[in-house]
């Protein structure tokens, strides 16, 4: 009986033992001076250190102006996952700190990373940088200022497509879009433009006012020079298939 106690003590010593053990590199991020308009984002690396895999269950950030990403498979002893986390800077100037909670089966069962950081305006940012500086930003060009979607009907979503060429130095990130109306959006998340490169975003336009409109459109960057601004024209129609109902059978005027 003795021996069968030791045994189970022992067992038991070494199932508690067995655990994986997140071990980050750090645990908070500096961002330092960041242009308004941009995705701040940073990958906080761990490793696991223990002897058993390691699941995230969750990660919460602290704000919904940060969103979290993480490694969605287990993580084997000895082997490294991410935490990303990304701020987004629009409309918010400023000093933040904000934080992500990690929810996982490691010894630690919760652990909370920090991301920090200024967000300034292209205003407050272009009077510290040197004409070298601001000649190594990213630079954004589009094929055209001005769409017009000509007649639409109320409650449709017609996209526009435009190509956008990043003719500076470093790498072009495009920002969130704002207007006066709400109405404009991302058909989907543009990806980085390299140094040379071109590509062609869609944007989403939802406007409901009927009549002749005309929405004026930003788009932010990380392009120091400024931001970007279009044009987006329509004429909405209550029914679009009624009216040309409507004109299809009117009646003729006789000849006198």
């Amino acid at each position: 009986m003795k021996h069968f106690l030791t045994f189970c003590l022992l067992a038991f010593a070494i199932t508690a033992r067995a655990q994986g053990v997140m071990q980050f590199e750090k645990e908070l991020h500096d961002f330092g001076n960041v242009p308004e308009g941009t995705m701040a984002t940073h990958e906080f690396k761990f490793k696991n250190t223990g002897n058993q895999p390691i699941v995230i269950a969750n990660v919460q950030a602290s704000c919904g102006c940060t969103t979290p990403d993480w490694t969605k498979t287990p993580v084997a002893p000895g082997k490294t996952g991410i935490i990303k986390a990304m701020y987004s800077s629009a409309g918010r100037p400023g000093v933040f700190n904000k934080t992500v909670t990690v929810t996982s089966n490691a010894a630690t069962p919760s652990s909370v990373l920090t991301i920090k950081g200024t967000v300034l305006t292209k205003d407050e940012i272009k009077p510290t940088l040197t004409a070298a500086e601001l000649a190594k930003s990213p630079k954004l060009v589009l094929d055209r200022t001005v769409h017009d979607f000509g007649k639409m009907e109320a409650g449709q979503q017609p996209s526009a497509r435009f190509t956008v060429r990043n003719t500076g130095k470093t790498e072009l990130v495009l920002g969130t879009l704002t207007s006066g109306c709400y109405c404009v959006g991302y058909k989907n998340t543009p990806s980085p433009i390299a140094p040379g490169q071109s590509a062609v975003i869609e944007l989403v336009y939802s406007q409901r006012q009927l009549g002749q409109v005309s929405d004026a459109v930003t788009i932010s960057s990380n392009d120091l020079n400024g931001d970007t601004k279009l044009t987006l024209k329509a004429n909405i129609v209550k029914d679009l298939v009624g009216t040309s109902i409507m004109k299809e059978s009117s009646p003729a005027v006789p000849f006198k």
